[in-house]
């Protein structure tokens, strides 16, 4: 019965996605409806086979963000991931503390959380911004990385509200998917990166590291 609830629940999030793709609670609801524990397996199946060492190190080591101090992170000199972050951040009015944390008891429970809470470090790393465009481009980054049904879901229903509700803004949302599909095809696994250590370091220097060519128009 729970399950049915929960799918029911996942159901009712879809539609009211299609209408507004900006409620963020609804994009929650549809994720859980999902952490079903063979999908969850599938992923981590599939990190645990990509050809680099840290992604399946990371399902050991299982390294978290922990909490975000915006004003010590933009405190970094400009030009550093921190600091790129934190202006991310700030300029879009995004709270750290607004994404759940997950415990991270194994490798599933890990994947979720990682995922969860480097969203938003993804964004300032791909360059894609927060509206719907840049949404759908992050997401099509992501289903080029991991085979994650959520992003399969959050692009379809993006792609039915262009077509039933916002047709004008197709050029700007398939011009977003076709770069992140193909950024995230190109670039290096950011799954797994311990983003701790790099705040320090040059923003252009990690996405060079991990063959990321970033968004640079308004997309």
């Amino acid at each position: 019965m729970n399950s049915l609830l929960r799918t029911a629940r996942g159901l009712k999030s879809m539609v009211t996605l299609v209408r507004d793709p900006n409620r963020l609670n609804d994009v929650f609801v549809i994720a859980e409806t999902l952490q079903k524990p063979a999908l969850l397996q599938r992923m981590v199946d599939h990190v645990k086979t990509v050809d680099e060492i840290y992604p399946a190190e990371a399902l050991r080591a299982r390294p978290r963000v922990g909490k975000l101090d915006l004003d010590e992170l933009f405190a970094y000199p400009e030009g550093t991931l921190g600091h790129a972050f934190a202006a991310h951040m700030k300029v879009n009015g995004l709270d750290p503390s607004a994404l759940p944390t997950a415990e991270a008891e194994d490798e599933k429970s890990y994947l979720y959380a990682h995922l969860y809470e480097t969203h938003d470090i993804w964004h300032a790393v791909t360059g894609f911004h927060t509206d719907v465009a840049g949404e759908l481009g992050l997401q099509a980054f992501y289903l080029a990385q991991l085979p994650t049904r959520l992003a399969g879901i959050l692009l379809s229903g993006g792609l039915i509200n262009m077509m039933m509700y916002n047709f004008e803004d197709r050029d700007r949302r398939m011009t977003a998917i076709a770069k992140g599909w193909t950024m995230g095809k190109t670039a290096r696994p950011l799954f797994g990166v311990d983003w701790r250590q790099l705040w320090a370091e040059k923003i252009s220097d990690v996405r060079a590291r991990y063959l990321v060519d970033p968004v640079t128009s308004s997309t």
